[in-house]
């Protein structure tokens, strides 16, 4: 729950933006893309799909953007966000109701909006999860049409980034530890939340993304 926006979050601590987002992207392609190469039998890839169109083209907008802000103003961006989306994921649709709009816009509209914010907030999973809502899917078809649409997603902002002329290869051993302990995580993870309560596992979780967050947040302001 809510692993990817803590990744990035942490990352942040240690790097700058513009090098944190591309390779938490390397890092949540291997964990989305395994997720829906699973669970492919399952996936509705008319969604899929239509969620691709706009990738591409708004992420080039979105990092013409990014490139523009300082370091600190993308941070704060980005710690903001963390904090709307543990306390007030509400205000993240800014009004709209996407359970409601037909689905075939809605996925191309969610594409656009996802290949922005993915190049310049980084993690766009609480954005995207509302607008999954009734579609009448299974869980399986649910877990591996997400994980397809993020999976693409996260390969977009690889391409976009690279493009720009970011030098993945300098970061081998930190993408290849990040992705080891990115699976070791889960494993262990998925082993702890069997002795975990709802309301512990909701409290450490809200607890570990506020804290870092204001850490981001608080860090450019003091």
């Amino acid at each position: 729950m809510a692993g990817g926006i803590t990744l990035l979050a942490a990352m942040l601590l240690l790097l700058p933006p513009l090098v944190a987002i591309p390779l938490h992207g390397v890092i949540q392609l291997s964990a989305n893309g395994s997720r829906a190469w699973i669970q492919r039998r399952h996936a509705r890839f008319d969604i899929v799909w239509r969620s691709a169109l706009l990738l591409l083209p708004m992420g080039w907008l979105g990092i013409q953007f990014a490139q523009q802000l300082p370091e600190s103003a993308l941070r704060m961006a980005i710690g903001g966000f963390v904090l709307i989306a543990t306390w007030a994921p509400q205000f993240l649709l800014l009004g709209t109701h996407p359970e409601d709009a037909n689905p075939n816009r809605r996925f191309i509209l969610l594409g656009g909006a996802t290949g922005f914010l993915n190049v310049t907030i980084g993690a766009t999973g609480p954005l995207i999860a509302p607008f999954f809502l009734n579609l009448g899917l299974s869980r399986q078809a649910l877990v591996g049409t997400k994980a397809a649409c993020q999976a693409l997603g996260h390969l977009a902002k690889i391409l976009i980034y690279g493009g720009i002329g970011f030098a993945f290869l300098e970061h081998i051993p930190l993408l290849v530890g990040g992705t080891a302990a990115a699976v070791a995580g889960t494993w262990t993870g998925s082993r702890l939340l069997e002795h975990v309560s709802e309301r512990a596992f909701v409290a450490l979780y809200k607890t570990v993304l506020t804290l870092i967050a204001m850490r981001l947040v608080l860090a450019e302001v003091l």
